[in-house]
């Protein structure tokens, strides 16, 4: 077999054969175009019996940080701690991450994000409608966590019973704010008020973690041996308020009990090696506290609770 030669005028003839735009396609063909970040807006893991997603209900960039986080020490003490952690001082990105508990008997929703499109949009991404949830849990009464528990339309839930902390209705009951007078107030006759210690569900207890609202609970999951706190507002953020729980945080209401209370549940989280759902953390907001000096540091799950 004579060997097949390629000479330039054979290269020519070929490409001359081929139709215009084929030969062209190269030159002619744009880059893909730009999409921006694209984060995930559900995660599911397994703890014990339970199901526990957790979904991404809206997420913002927030300028001037330390208008919100550090009010009690210097610029420069902050400056110094942000750029130790390599995140900017000028701006902080912001998570809302209501959580849904499977049960295997009921579906429990813990906190309804800032509206009630958010919300449900949330929880299609996770795989769920509203009229599916059994039970939902009010962790606190700040905007943010209630605002998707009713609209325009009426409530968002149509088949839920609610739960919330009885000191924490009380206290609200007192005021004349308008998410809670609007949306909460109206649904107290179907409400369920829990102390300390109270049950929500088989498995789903409430623990009084006040001073960010007067009656803020975190709620502890457990099944079949294994743990998992919905820490709700707590400590809103993976540095500021882990590593300075200190710091005096804008939010908070009664900034000293807050502080007590971060160091008291970090202390219980990092000492029990008890992994969190933090409302507040980069998503998916799932992670362990290990101590460090004089604070804690944040520790983002990875597989650990795949397994």
């Amino acid at each position: 077999m004579t060997p097949f030669k390629m000479t330039r005028r054979k290269a020519l003839t070929g490409a001359a054969a081929l139709p215009l735009t084929a030969a062209m396609a190269p030159l002619a063909q744009a880059g893909a175009p730009m999409m921006g970040a694209a984060p995930a807006t559900a995660n599911r893991v397994v703890l014990g019996g339970f199901e526990v997603t957790t979904m991404l209900a809206g997420t913002r960039p927030v300028e001037n940080p330390q208008q919100i986080f550090g009010l009690n020490v210097s610029e420069d003490a902050f400056a110094t701690a942000s750029e130790a952690a390599n995140i900017p001082t000028d701006v902080a990105q912001f998570f809302f991450t209501p959580t849904i508990v499977n049960t295997g008997s009921e579906l429990v929703l813990f906190d309804t994000g800032l509206n009630p499109d958010g919300i449900t949009g949330a929880l299609a991404a996770a795989g769920y409608t509203p009229d599916q949830v059994d039970v939902v849990v009010l962790t606190h009464m700040h905007g943010d966590h209630i605002g998707g528990i009713a609209g325009d339309a009426g409530v968002t839930f149509p088949n839920a019973r609610y739960v919330t902390g009885a000191a924490e209705f009380d206290a609200w009951s007192q005021t004349d704010n308008e998410g809670f007078q609007g949306k909460v107030a109206p649904l107290a006759e179907q409400m369920t008020m829990l102390d300390d210690g109270g049950s929500v569900a088989s498995g789903i207890t409430a623990m009084a973690a006040f001073g960010h609202t007067p009656g803020h609970m975190t709620y502890m999951l457990e099944s079949e041996g294994e743990q998992l706190l919905i820490a709700a507002d707590f400590a809103n953020h993976y540095v500021w308020s882990l590593a300075y729980p200190d710091w005096e945080v804008r939010f908070d209401m009664d900034k000293a009990a807050a502080a007590a209370t971060r160091r008291r549940v970090l202390g219980m989280l990092a000492a029990d090696k008890i992994p969190f759902v933090g409302y507040h953390m980069p998503f998916p907001g799932t992670g362990f506290v290990e101590a460090d000096g004089d604070g804690f540091r944040y520790v983002p799950t990875s597989y650990q609770l795949m397994l």
